[in-house]
């Protein structure tokens, strides 16, 4: 497998979680980075999360991982920097964390493999940034449930 096989197979982890958390979470491409031998694709939610909805987050994805037979080897339950690190049968690391201001991040890691150009990712975005952004912004969409506070 060379990096841009390993990039599309990311992109293949990637999809299905974000397809299966209900209501929809609006997400951006992060930066795709490629280091000597491995290749690591980013999701940036722009959706904000409250407090209260990242444990329903991390559950869902959780679950899903499992369900999809990832190994989960780390669960971070900080109440407010929560993670969750799982690995994939063929060796792909995958992560959800929870940073500031509850923007959620997706992240895949692929093994080594051969080097190779790495294109952008295909996956069609469901919240987009200006083309001129030089960082991506805090979460600045409100979604009726995932933004929700209080009981």
């Amino acid at each position: 497998m060379d990096m841009q096989a390993a990039a599309e197979r990311s992109d293949e982890i990637l999809d299905p979680v974000l397809q299966e958390i209900r209501p929809e979470l609006r997400w951006a491409h992060g930066p795709t980075t490629v280091g000597s031998c491995d290749v690591s694709r980013r999701r940036v939610v722009m959706t904000n999360i409250s407090a209260e909805r990242r444990g329903n987050l991390l559950g869902v994805v959780d679950r899903f991982w499992r369900k999809s037979g990832y190994r989960i080897t780390v669960i971070n339950n900080d109440a407010e920097f929560p993670a969750i690190y799982a690995q994939t049968r063929d060796g792909f690391g995958v992560r959800l964390r929870i940073g500031g201001e509850g923007q959620a991040f997706f992240q895949v890691d692929t093994p080594c493999v051969r080097q190779s150009e790495v294109a952008d990712s295909t996956s069609q975005a469901t919240a987009f940034l200006a083309p001129d952004a030089e960082l991506i912004p805090r979460p600045n969409i409100h979604s009726d449930f995932w933004s929700a506070t209080g009981s």
